[in-house]
């Protein structure tokens, strides 16, 4: 059991001795706060320890969660929040279309082993080079990352390496983006990615942020605490809040992507969305092709210690704004926020533990406000502990196991590049992301002149039709039924 949750031990005395001194004196500051920012700070609130009867846990609905809940101490409520179950172990919040659990009752979607094999990777081979932390900001980190770099200096602490600050090695004539003023931290209101405004971003620059120059020499061992995310993918600038293509894509772990896929197939999308078509670009039933055409390309890793928390903000990053975004949780358990399209809506509150996947999906929840405002502690799960392990596997996950009893890790992976289910114009097939033969073409629309004006007319090829070099006559066909040719093209040639 936490020891917060302990009204004798040291801890409590602590936070309760620190709440009657902020209390003191203190101006009412409540009746300003929106209801999205009163349920943070009531599940921030280290004393009283917050009340989760509110909380929806699913955990409660399976025996086989029932040792790891009594370790905790952490508990929610089944009743807390209206649920329905939409597929194979998924259920969704329908004040929340779009918010799904995966996984998280019958079974974990990703549990024992397999939650063990997503850490290692996490910490020891995502990690690293060539892939950005936060840490690359300020530090010269070494290419095998923190993680492999703090248990060589748990084996030989006599020979570990001390990570340089990366100010003491800068160029001059390295350019980085202006330094944050001095105060408190300005809020960031980036564009909303779409289509429209894509080519305006990519254009933006998006300069390096500069190094700290107050970092000092450090430890690996001191320095890992400081981790806080690992990029996946497509490269995300966190300055700007945009991403920034002109870096490449990374490379997506097939792991993580399988266990992405599978979390969006267990859904039944039908039961969630039939009925909301005039939400949704185009009015398109985008949720229908989800199984064929969900290919996670960008994520991250985030990395929170037990005091850390995310608070409330709207993912706008994204092209595809519909598409899922899959969420993993490893580690300590939390408490999820998750409300509407402003703060002024009262979010719902779910407890997501280690192994629970959430989904979010659709125009609604995509562009809805969600946070996690409190880690709870205490609550690392018995098939992350030794003790669940054989003698011999002990050893090895020793450090594994020191490092997450504080911490949660949260594996993301979204589908940025802006796939959009689309159909043959020739064949009214579906064309999926992988038919790399496929092509659009966009015909111009021309004033009397002959100069080109902003519309034009759009015709999808599948590769199929390509490969039986159809693709000419099939385009001849098309253009001639939109009223941009004449005489090429009959049905009786």
């Amino acid at each position: 059991m936490a020891a917060i949750l302990d009204p004798n031990s040291a801890e409590f005395r602590k936070a309760k001795k620190q709440f009657l001194k902020t209390r003191r004196n203190r101006p009412d500051v409540e009746a300003d706060w929106t209801p999205f920012r009163a349920a943070e700070k009531k599940f921030k609130a280290r004393f009283p320890p917050p009340d989760l009867s509110g909380v929806l846990d699913l955990a409660l609905s399976t025996e086989e969660r029932a040792e790891e809940i009594k370790r905790g101490g952490w508990a929610g409520s089944l009743d807390a929040v209206k649920y329905e179950a939409v597929g194979t172990n998924a259920i969704t919040v329908p004040s929340i279309p779009g918010a799904l659990m995966v996984g998280c009752s019958a079974f974990f979607c990703v549990q024992g082993t397999a939650a063990a094999a997503l850490l290692r990777w996490a910490l020891a081979d995502h990690a690293k080079q060539p892939n950005d932390t936060n840490l690359d900001i300020h530090y010269l980190v070494p290419p095998e990352g923190v993680w492999n770099a703090h248990l060589r200096s748990l084996v030989d602490p006599d020979t570990a390496q001390v990570i340089i600050p990366k100010a003491t090695q800068t160029l001059e004539t390295e350019s980085y983006a202006e330094p944050e003023p001095k105060g408190p931290r300005q809020l960031i209101n980036n564009t909303p990615a779409s289509s429209d405004t894509l080519s305006v971003i990519n254009s933006t620059p998006k300069p390096p942020p500069p190094p700290s120059t107050t970092a000092q020499p450090i430890s690996p061992s001191a320095l890992l605490p400081k981790l806080r995310w690992a990029n996946i993918g497509w490269f995300y600038h966190w300055g700007v809040k945009q991403y920034d293509f002109t870096k490449g894509k990374g490379h997506i772990d097939p792991n993580l992507r399988d266990i992405c896929r599978r979390a969006v197939a267990a859904v039944d999308w039908d039961a969630v969305y039939v009925g909301t078509e005039i939400q949704w670009p185009d009015g398109q039933p985008e949720w229908k092709y989800w199984e064929e055409t969900y290919e996670p390309d960008a994520g991250i890793v985030n990395f929170y210690q037990e005091k850390d928390t995310l608070m409330a903000h709207v993912d706008r990053s994204e092209v595809c704004a519909t598409s899922p975004l899959v969420s993993i949780s490893l580690g300590c358990a939390a408490v999820f926020l998750i409300g509407g399209q402003t703060r002024d809506t009262e979010p719902v509150p779910i407890l997501l533990r280690s192994g629970d996947v959430v989904v979010m999906s659709g125009p609604v929840c995509r562009r809805a406000y969600h946070g996690v405002p409190r880690i709870l502690e205490g609550t690392l799960p018995p098939h992350l502990r030794s003790d669940a392990l054989s003698e011999k596997e002990r050893e090895c996950w020793a450090p594994y196991e020191e490092y997450i009893k504080s911490t949660r890790i949260n594996v993301n992976g979204i589908l940025v590049d802006l796939y959009v289910p689309r159909k043959c114009a020739a064949t009214n097939r579906l064309i999926t992301s992988k038919d790399h033969a496929s092509v659009q073409i966009s015909i111009a629309d021309v004033d009397a002149n002959g100069r080109a004006l902003s519309t034009s007319t759009t015709f999808a090829i599948c590769g199929q039709v390509r490969s039986q070099g159809e693709s000419d006559d099939s385009l001849n066909r098309l253009a001639t039924k939109a009223g941009l040719l004449r005489n090429v093209w009959s049905y009786q040639k």
